[in-house]
């Protein structure tokens, strides 16, 4: 009778450890689905800001600046127009303020890791704001396209978050070298990255 009994207590506890096990590897595994699920959602659904630029300084400059956000990177694509032919540097300013006629509401360069002025990704230093020149076509148009994993749309990282922050087109071409701001002429372009 009681190796019986002993036959039964046995089997209740590996039913029972078994359970436990079965339930746990199941628990593990709708943890793991729920984060590849997000991952997912993350990558279908990304993050995305769009802005009007406005001439500043007396220019015809128009365009329209996207952002997306996705996987950790944000991708800046921008188009213009009314530019004269011929290289422009394009920043990201301090402040998304663009009230005042010559886009010097925006203040300097953001420089969050208080950096010289320098070339997108120099060891000699660089802004978070130095994202660099593009080339405009004979009939004012031009495209841009950059892409950094420096950046964040409103995130907790100062350092990274571009809201409140102003995209500012110059007249001229960085230099890449001159400080504070690489001597780019005039701001003849301005919108404020705000949600």
């Amino acid at each position: 009778m009681k190796k019986v009994q002993i036959t039964v207590l046995t089997l209740v506890f590996i039913a029972t450890f078994s359970c436990k096990q079965a339930k746990k590897e199941a628990t593990e595994t709708s943890v793991e689905v729920e984060e590849t699920i997000d991952q997912v959602v993350e990558t279908l659904d990304p993050e995305v800001i769009t802005f009007t630029m406005e001439p500043k300084s007396d220019s015809n400059v128009n365009g329209e600046v996207v952002f997306t956000e996705n996987s950790n990177e944000v991708i800046m694509r921008a188009t213009f127009t009314g530019l004269n032919e011929g290289e422009h540097a394009i920043h990201l300013h301090e402040k998304a303020d663009c009230s005042s006629p010559d886009g010097k509401s925006t203040g300097g360069h953001w420089n969050p890791t208080f950096q010289p002025h320098g070339e997108w990704g120099s060891d000699e230093g660089y802004h978070k704001g130095d994202i660099g020149n593009f080339t405009a076509n004979a009939d004012g148009t031009a495209t841009m396209e950059f892409s950094t994993d420096e950046w964040c749309i409103g995130c907790d990282d100062d350092t990274k978050n571009i809201l409140g922050k102003a995209v500012i087109v110059h007249q001229g071409a960085d230099d890449l070298t001159s400080q504070p701001s690489g001597a780019a002429g005039a701001r003849i372009a301005c919108t404020g990255i705000i949600q």
